[in-house]
């Protein structure tokens, strides 16, 4: 589907070295160097900052090397920003590397080749790096690619990226894995009892659906990924400003992140029994979409009243989740743009987490960490929950507070998950609103690669 900036095959002609240069040890490697490459580098004022590069010519005037500069330690995105900058040549990096170093600067390097094509074409070559030893090849191939698919799901206009449409790429992806998919959509989710993701969908002239793929595994842990797949919000009748909608293509991001995790837990063959749960829609405005104050029955069968039309994320994740914790799985994750509220708290780069097991935040907390891909847990804060109670229904799901939004929306969530069932909720942007090396301003897999390492390190490999 998608081509890495990566290459396993020996070159047949010489590859030029990549030097990895720490601020620290730039002195004695210089001494190790021809004064040619002394003068070249203070000439340019090169100190080995993170960031920085210097191209070194040999006495043509070609390039015979590259010095790059990582600060003190190499991370995922060390050497991101040469995938962009340098010349389209073939490259490797030169000196001994961990096999945890080789495989995330490979990372790095493959996920800054992405570009959005779908538009407008861009068909410059991008340097290639040769996969160095030690380097999980397998691993960043698939990530990699996971990844990129996602970004383009999300970054793809809603008058493409539809219900039916987001909906049709993972039932051709999950038919081409041999896993079971079960459809089910329009008025067709009322007779099934999915009452809430009909609620949302049904004012938009593609109809809401709800997409259920299983990866049989007897034996092995049970593994619910639920994704949050608006393809569009306008807010409903509680329409959102022109600047708050602009970017609500993006809205079916939860979704997309959870299609990129599910693809490399099938290509890297982790041991569990998978199920992805999509309800995908389009939170539109017509004659017969929900109002403020409406009240509609959920799958779980307690009722809810719509405080606000434009809080449509958790109504169809709901049902969802009360399906999803129904099999009773091992672990239970959702990934969803739910809340401006944790953007507010976190800012754009950081998702919120919140979960019912402290060993499972723990453990995801120290993913993150090492997989420079970074979340921060949020409280359910149970004294909070009464501010979900309303007169009328069993619940709100948009309280009358200005305050806690993120754990609200956590806590009206919980309400659909049992007690005992491990489960994290991922509050999340999926944009990136900057380009930085190796993520491009647009679309983005967030918590991705930390919820696979957990996934991972929780039931190992087959």
């Amino acid at each position: 589907m998608y081509t890495l900036p990566i290459t396993t095959t020996k070159p047949k002609a010489a590859t030029i070295p990549i030097y990895l240069l720490r601020t620290a040890q730039l002195a004695a490697w210089l001494k190790s160097q021809p004064a040619q490459t002394k003068h070249w580098l203070e000439a340019n004022k090169f100190k080995g900052d993170a960031g920085s590069f210097c191209l070194l010519p040999d006495k043509n005037g070609t390039i015979a090397a590259v010095a790059c500069g990582i600060g003190e330690t190499p991370d995922t995105w060390s050497i991101a920003h040469l995938t962009t900058a340098l010349p389209a040549k073939t490259y490797h990096l030169e000196g001994t590397l961990s096999a945890d170093q080789a495989t995330q600067l490979t990372l790095g390097w493959a996920l800054a080749g992405y570009r959005f094509t779908r538009y407008k074409k861009n068909t410059s070559a991008l340097p290639v790096l040769v996969v160095p030893k030690g380097c999980d090849t397998a691993y960043v191939k698939s990530l990699g690619t996971s990844m990129f698919w996602a970004r383009d799901l999300i970054n793809t206009p809603a008058n493409d990226m539809n219900p039916q449409a987001l909906a049709q790429e993972a039932i051709d992806w999950a038919s081409t894995n041999k896993a079971k998919v079960t459809v089910i959509k329009g008025e067709a989710l009322l007779k099934a009892n999915y009452p809430m993701v009909y609620a949302v969908g049904k004012a938009a002239t593609v109809p809401p659906h709800f997409v259920d793929i299983c990866f049989a595994k007897k034996g092995a842990p049970k593994l619910t990924l639920v994704g949050k797949g608006v393809c569009f919000d306008s807010g409903g009748l509680d329409i959102k400003s022109t600047g708050n909608m602009k970017m609500m293509k993006k809205d079916m991001g939860g979704a997309a992140c959870v299609l990129a995790l599910a693809k490399t837990i099938i290509e890297l063959k982790l041991p569990v029994q998978l199920r992805v749960l999509l309800p995908i829609v389009e939170n539109a405005i017509a004659g017969n979409a929900m109002r403020p104050l409406d009240i509609v029955p959920t799958r779980k069968g307690i009722t809810v009243e719509i405080g606000n039309t434009d809080a449509e994320g958790r109504l169809i994740l709901c049902d969802a989740l009360f399906e999803g914790d129904s099999e009773k799985p091992d672990l239970l994750i959702d990934c969803a743009t739910l809340t401006g509220a944790a953007r507010a708290a976190l800012g754009t780069e950081i998702p919120a987490f919140f979960t019912n097991d402290d060993q499972l935040a723990h453990a995801l907390t120290d993913h993150s960490a090492r997989e420079n891909d970074p979340l921060w847990r949020l409280p359910l804060w149970k004294n909070y929950r009464k501010q979900l109670d309303t007169a009328n229904a069993d619940l709100s799901n948009d309280p009358d507070s200005a305050y806690g939004g993120a754990i609200l929306a956590a806590l009206y969530l919980q309400e659909f998950v049992s007690k005992t069932t491990p489960w994290l909720h991922i509050d999340m942007m999926a944009w990136n609103v900057g380009t930085k090396p190796g993520r491009p301003q647009g679309g983005e897999a967030m918590a991705v690669r930390a919820l696979y390492a957990l996934v991972k390190d929780r039931y190992g490999t087959s």
